[in-house]
């Protein structure tokens, strides 16, 4: 689809996100999960997985065990990976601070949050790659237990991903997936033990459990369908950006990938070279929905134009493959992004799996406030503060002025009493 006007394009991707915030079909799933805990969550597996499952935890013998199946060349992979999403984000972790001045001390302290959920999906794919993004600033951080929940089939755990799971430092394991395994983190069963966060990218239904949850337990956002935005410009090879487009597309037919173009002519092109491309992909099938029913070609000649609307989309990832357009028109300009990837060598894959920043990112618009997954997402803070009595008799009175001003006379009292 080729947008050349701007109004058809904001109303048609307006239409798009907010078709998924409903929760009403999964409320009553929460609600039996709090309500009969193993028996329920039982229940679902067989239902929505038609997986039996007698018991939800995976022992940690048997993931050693399984992990010794994982090729040695996969194993490297996941390793150097490892290596630099955590070299990444411990760059980023916050440390406790203290401030004194005339009588007062002020501070902060940092804590990890104890005991954190690694949600993992399945369905479409295998996720090593989640597991790294979510337990290594976890595990940074210092948060005490980390517990994964992922859908199994009747086959079992996937090598792969126990062999993740343990390289990754991740504590307890359960084979259970979809709405039954948030609200089991959420509320804790007879098995699963309750969380105090939740983090982890799932389907739509995942995240609806996690939008309706939050406040019993914390998430790291609610996210909607993956999404990139790619800026080109005819020096880059149509095949560049088609094969970004369907690397995104390939996530899930609800994956929307938006290409800007200078102009109706490369737009043309382009289209053209996408139709070629679903003809011969091993993804056709996923791809062809994405492609054709949640994804666009913008047309847009004017620089300042372009920035305008990537701040307005505010896109999960965000491609530039412009010669006019460079880091630091980007850096200066673009203020809603969950990440950006320069040029035309970086690809959205590397960021996915390997460069280092975190690859859970705000989708849906959600850039305008949410971020990347971080190390500061496991992590709370706690102030404090210490008067000596002459700082406290310096600032008495505007203390004291302000608390009556609220009605609060005994706050103001708690002041006075203090000679």
């Amino acid at each position: 689809m080729i947008f050349e006007d701007l109004g058809t394009f904001k109303k048609w991707v307006l239409s798009k996100r907010i078709e998924f915030l409903n929760t009403k079909d999964i409320e009553s799933i929460i609600y039996d999960i709090k309500s009969r805990g193993d028996i329920a969550v039982r229940e679902y597996c067989k239902k929505f997985d038609n997986v039996e499952l007698q018991s939800f935890e995976i022992g940690r013998d048997f993931l050693v065990k399984i992990s010794e199946k994982v090729d040695i060349n996969l194993k490297i992979a996941i390793d150097n990976a490892k290596n630099n999403i955590f070299e990444y984000h411990l760059l980023t972790k916050p440390n406790g601070w203290e401030y004194s001045k005339e009588g007062k001390v002020l501070g902060q302290i940092v804590k990890p949050i104890e005991r954190v959920g690694l949600y993992i999906p399945g369905g479409k794919g295998l996720y090593p790659s989640t597991i790294l993004m979510t337990a290594i600033p976890a595990k940074i951080a210092g948060v005490k237990e980390i517990v994964m929940v992922t859908p199994i089939s009747n086959d079992g755990l996937s090598p792969v991903l126990a062999y993740t799971a343990l390289a990754c430092g991740v504590d307890r394991v359960f084979g259970v997936g979809g709405v039954q395994a948030i609200a089991a983190l959420a509320f804790g069963t007879e098995t699963i033990p309750k969380v105090y966060k939740i983090v982890g990218p799932g389907n739509k239904y995942v995240t609806l459990a996690k939008k309706f949850l939050y406040g019993i337990v914390d998430i790291d956002s609610i996210a909607g369908p993956s999404e990139v935005m790619i800026l080109a410009d005819e020096y880059v090879p149509l095949k560049y950006i088609v094969a970004d487009m369907f690397a995104q597309a390939e996530h899930s037919e609800d994956a929307q990938s938006i290409v800007i173009v200078p102009s109706l002519e490369m737009a043309k092109k382009l289209e053209e070279k996408i139709r070629e491309g679903l003809v011969v992909s091993k993804r056709k099938d996923i791809l062809r929905k994405s492609i054709e029913n949640n994804s666009a070609i913008l047309v847009i000649e004017d620089v300042e134009t372009i920035m305008e609307i990537v701040n307005w989309y505010a896109p999960e990832h965000l491609q530039v493959m412009m010669d006019e357009i460079n880091r630091d028109d980007i850096v200066k300009n673009i203020n809603n992004s969950g990440a950006i990837f320069f040029g035309r060598y970086t690809p959205v894959a590397v960021g996915d799996y390997y460069a280092g920043p975190n690859h859970t990112l705000p989708t849906n618009g959600t850039s305008f406030f949410y971020s990347a997954l971080s190390v500061k997402d496991f992590i709370k803070t706690i102030s404090y503060v210490e008067y000596t009595r002459d700082r406290l008799n310096k600032d008495k009175k505007d203390i004291i002025t302000l608390a009556e001003i609220e009605g609060f006379y005994e706050h103001a009292n708690s002041i006075k009493v203090r000679e």
